[in-house]
């Protein structure tokens, strides 16, 4: 008797109605078509702005829309020490509820943490983390026969498993995180990982 009333209530009940959301996904000029989707049951709409500072100057300012899951709904931030990206999204539960952009990640304070950063080729110079940057971040890679490398801090989402891992499949890139200060050793390389980094994470955002 429990398995019909199971089988009728699987028949009787309405099926889940996917969420519809806004879809604006920016290519290489950072622009985008904004369209409509239907989203999984499992995610929320979202709205994310990647902004990147170097020298007091902005290098790029982009803005994307998409279907997120819940843990992608975050604010954060990669410090190189000669460039800064924040990451700030926001996400919603209600019909096309991501039609406005995000406003701009704020530039916050110190918070006590340090790692160790690049400045030229000497990756022995100390960097203060700020906000929710907690752990320490290494990057490398090899572009035409030269191995390039990044120090500083990063924000927890930046050196999840799964962020790492993408940014790694897409690049080649080899990319360490750690906790504590000064933990990411200061050897000194070629740094110029700068700007072929960064654009990175607008790649593994709602992807």
């Amino acid at each position: 008797m429990q398995i019909l009333v199971l089988i009728l209530g699987m028949v009787l009940l309405p099926p889940a109605c996917a969420l519809k959301c806004y879809e604006c996904i920016p290519g290489p000029s950072g622009s985008c078509t904004q369209t409509t989707k239907d989203c999984p049951s499992n995610t929320q709409c979202g709205s994310v702005r990647l902004t990147s500072y170097a020298g007091g100057s902005k290098l790029f300012d982009i803005k994307g829309k998409s279907c997120a899951a819940a843990e992608e709904c975050v604010q954060a931030s990669l410090n190189f020490g000669v460039s800064r990206t924040l990451i700030n999204t926001k996400c919603c539960t209600s019909e096309l509820c991501n039609s406005q952009d995000v406003p701009e990640g704020s530039l916050s304070s110190p918070n006590g943490k340090k790692c160790f950063q690049c400045d030229g080729n000497d990756c022995a110079k100390t960097l203060n983390c700020n906000g929710n940057e907690d752990y320490c971040i290494s990057a490398a890679v090899t572009a035409q026969g030269q191995k390039a490398t990044l120090k500083g801090c990063a924000s927890k989402v930046i050196c999840s498993g799964t962020q790492s891992a993408q940014i790694a499949a897409i690049t080649g890139a080899e990319i360490s995180c750690c906790q504590g200060d000064l933990c990411n050793s200061a050897s000194s390389t070629t740094a110029g990982l700068l700007l072929f980094v960064t654009p990175l994470i607008s790649l593994v955002l709602f992807s």
